[in-house]
């Protein structure tokens, strides 16, 4: 695996401060952020440095009941070969549900969620990563995640799970150590047993990132400064094996460009103090399944598996399964059962809460016309209106079910709100049905009000 050094995500928000600041060895950028015919001036002018860009992708959804949606992979594809990248990387999540499989319409999560750690679930995800691999020019790479819920009648620790993943497949992992706090906060599991099971060999890289707890439950913002435990688990993990890369995420809040500097080398010293602790040396391991594994940073991963040929695994259980959890975090129909209530319910109004944070980001026009009566306004939009196509398509209809409503109040807002409506909906398509014609003539004599 390449060495990468020490990076930082790279965002719109910090991108002159990211290309002055001194030790950045790499960045990594939302894959669904760029456009590989127009890569933002500062990205190519890193490129222009010899700096390697990595795409990070957030809505492929490995880890749902689906096959990998072609136009998705063509697109991760592209901004590889666009941004010239050693790899990709996605997360072990799924993010949307229902479908044919279910018979049922499709549902947005806008966030990643977790796959069961049952081996159904894992025969499913190491045949979507297989068709992943086949389609990307380069290697891929999968990360935990943070979650706020676990699934019941789980079979596989976290570290099991990985661990025969990345043996089923030969992927390459991105271990987020961020995410194995959240996780020790959130479901009492050890960060150091995970350490101690994952197939190291197998590191690409290291995502840290800040966050901060409220009732108990740890909540993976990428907005607050990296606290000392999630430092600790860096440390532990370097002193297994020494990571080709590590990167800071930041996501909100971004401090000024001396505090981003500060943390990157807060996370150097952890990565020194790791192979400090065991004279650079990494340490042999036990499998989870009793094999020793050869000491980590030696092994090359393994080489990826093709797909089988045949029918490949029953996905409906897990398309049922996943589509019941998702209709109850945004659509509100009832707990499936084993699950935390409380959690579930935590988990709700986090998914609403970014939902309405991205949705005045790709719209910022929305909160400026509103007002303090945005937020309360979309949050109640989404408890009826399940997200079902992105979050522009969310803020069109967010737009239009305000209309609709003769809302808001004041006259002169709900006008600037219909023009903006306007200037973004285009002609209404033709069509034969009268129903459909009739409906959208309506929509237009309300819109005109």
């Amino acid at each position: 695996m390449e060495r990468l050094g020490t990076g930082i995500g790279w965002r719109p928000e910090i991108a002159d401060a990211v290309e002055r600041m001194p030790g950045v060895d790499w960045v990594e950028v939302v894959a669904e952020n760029v456009c590989p015919g127009h890569l933002p001036d500062s990205l190519a002018r890193l490129r222009e440095r010899g700096v390697t860009v990595v795409p990070h992708g957030v809505s492929l959804g490995l880890g749902g009941a689906e096959r990998p949606d072609e136009d998705r992979l063509r697109a991760l594809a592209e901004r590889a070969l666009a941004l010239g990248s050693p790899l990709v990387t996605e997360h072990i999540a799924f993010v949307r549900a229902g479908g044919p499989l279910t018979a049922s319409d499709r549902i947005e999560a806008g966030h990643l969620l977790p796959v069961p750690r049952t081996r159904d679930a894992l025969g499913v995800l190491c045949e979507n990563i297989r068709v992943a691999q086949e389609a990307l020019p380069v290697p891929l790479a999968v990360e935990n995640i943070a979650a706020l819920l676990s699934w019941p009648d789980e079979e596989l620790t976290e570290a099991q799970f990985l661990y025969e993943l990345a043996d089923r497949t030969g992927v390459r992992l991105l271990i987020d150590v961020a995410n194995l706090h959240t996780n020790h906060v959130n479901q009492g599991e050890d960060p150091a047993e995970a350490l101690a099971w994952l197939p190291l060999e197998a590191l690409a890289y290291v995502h840290v990132a800040g966050g901060y707890e409220r009732d108990g439950v740890w909540h993976d913002s990428h907005a607050h400064p990296v606290p000392r435990p999630v430092l600790d688990i860096l440390a532990g993990l370097a002193s297994r094996v020494s990571p080709p890369g590590v990167l800071l995420e930041r996501d909100e809040n971004f401090p000024g460009p001396a505090e981003l500097e500060g943390e990157l080398d807060a996370i150097r010293r952890a990565v020194e103090r790791g192979r400090t602790a065991t004279g650079g040396r990494a340490d042999g391991r036990t499998a989870p399944d009793g094999r020793t594994a050869a000491p980590a940073g030696r092994t090359p991963a393994p080489t990826p598996v093709p797909v089988a040929a045949g029918p490949g695994p029953d996905r409906r259980p897990l398309a049922l399964a996943q589509t019941a959890l998702l209709s109850s975090l945004v659509a509100g129909t009832p707990a499936p059962e084993g699950f935390d209530r409380g959690r579930l319910a935590v988990q709700a109004r986090a998914l609403a809460s970014k939902r309405a944070d991205v949705v005045a980001k790709v719209a910022p026009e929305l909160p400026v016309i509103l007002g303090a009566e945005y937020r309360p306004a979309f949050l109640a939009y989404a408890r009826r209106h399940p997200m079902r196509g992105g979050y522009r398509r969310d803020a069109m209809e967010f737009v239009e079910s305000l209309l609709l409503a003769a809302r808001p109040a004041d006259a002169a807002a709900r006008r600037e709100l219909r023009g903006w409506w306007r200037e973004r909906s285009g002609p209404a398509p033709r069509s034969g049905r009268p129903a459909v014609r009739a409906a959208r003539a309506a929509r237009r004599v309300l819109l005109r009000r």
